[in-house]
């Protein structure tokens, strides 16, 4: 290891990549970054209620799968468009991206109540918690 002082240049840090980053066209919006996924989750005595805020995304492209109390939540974002005039294409733009998400609840989760809806871009998750088993003391003969 060596004792000699590093020089730090924030210029260098500004610069690097500069001409490797995409520029955005604006045709997609706001389709050429990654599809995001915000959560909220929340929980009462009897189920845990989670919010997935997917924009963009269709229905048919969202997977959930519950194993106990470990949630995880994909969904892949597929965009094309083209800007004609004539004939002649002036530009196309393709996205193609994919997001997922893996939590651990609290408390395990009853699978078969579990329920899924999907509305405005919100994917709302009901999990309801399952009973958990309530320890009793043995007598000993």
């Amino acid at each position: 290891m060596s004792n000699k002082p590093v020089r730090y240049d924030p210029w260098d840090d500004l610069f690097r990549g500069f001409f490797v980053r995409p520029v955005d066209m604006g045709a997609l919006g706001s389709a050429t970054e990654a599809p995001g996924m915000r959560l909220d989750v929340r929980e009462d005595d009897r189920a845990y209620v989670v919010h997935a805020e997917m924009p963009g995304v269709k229905k048919e492209d969202i997977h959930v799968t519950v194993e106990g109390g470990l949630v995880s939540i994909s969904a892949e974002k597929k965009e094309a468009r083209e800007v004609k005039e004539g004939e002649r294409v002036l530009r196309a733009e393709r996205y193609f991206g994919k997001v997922s998400r893996s939590f651990q609840l609290g408390q395990e989760v009853d699978e078969s109540a579990a329920s899924a809806k999907f509305a405005d871009g919100v994917l709302e998750l009901t999990l309801p918690k399952k009973a958990v088993a309530q320890s009793r003391r043995l007598k000993i003969d």
